[in-house]
């Protein structure tokens, strides 16, 4: 029986891996590396609605990868939930929920109603999730308001301690907003 749940961990914590970032993503397994413009993208919402963004421009963006078939995905929400609160009567910060399921928004959308999403959600991939250097999910990327990247946080690299918390997030983003122009 031991074999079993042993067995069952290790597949959960590999369930949400991806494959190597692609040659000359600008970013590393163990440091964001250097900083680079973040690719722009423009990708429907829930809703059908364009998201673009280089529309936000001038704000500090945390981009979060994720997955519906990803168990650690969900307890990303209650913090960037939290996240997008708290800067939502400045308005100098909007997280970004990017899925990469390929069932789509008929998956997506009923998940995002159950797990109580409170930020935009758009539909892109995994090939967008590697452009930004993810290397499984969840993966959270930080956009500066020059539109560089900050930061990169993979739940699956070791040095990253997995799960990102809440008090993380407010570090992150707020190191975003501070960086220097490139």
């Amino acid at each position: 029986m031991k074999v079993w749940w042993v067995l069952a961990a290790v597949l959960l914590a590999t369930a949400c891996g991806a494959p190597e970032p692609e040659a000359g993503s600008g970013l590393s397994a163990e440091a964001p590396g250097p900083r680079v413009p973040a690719p722009d993208f423009t990708l429907p919402d829930i809703a059908g609605n364009p998201v673009q963004l280089s529309d936000f421009r001038g704000k500090t963006v945390i981009l979060d990868f994720w997955a519906t078939w990803c168990p650690p995905c969900v307890y990303q929400v209650p913090g960037l939930n939290r996240l997008q609160a708290a800067h939502a009567e400045t308005g100098d910060l909007v997280v970004i929920g990017i899925s990469v399921d390929i069932d789509g928004v008929e998956v997506v959308e009923p998940w995002v109603h159950e797990e109580g999403v409170a930020y935009t959600i758009v539909m892109g991939d995994e090939k967008l999730a590697r452009e930004f250097g993810a290397q499984g999910f969840p993966a959270l990327v930080a956009v500066s308001p020059d539109g560089s990247i900050e930061a990169h946080h993979d739940g699956r690299i070791p040095a990253h301690h997995g799960v990102i918390d809440y008090d993380d997030l407010e570090e992150i983003a707020a190191k975003a907003a501070a960086s220097r122009p490139l």
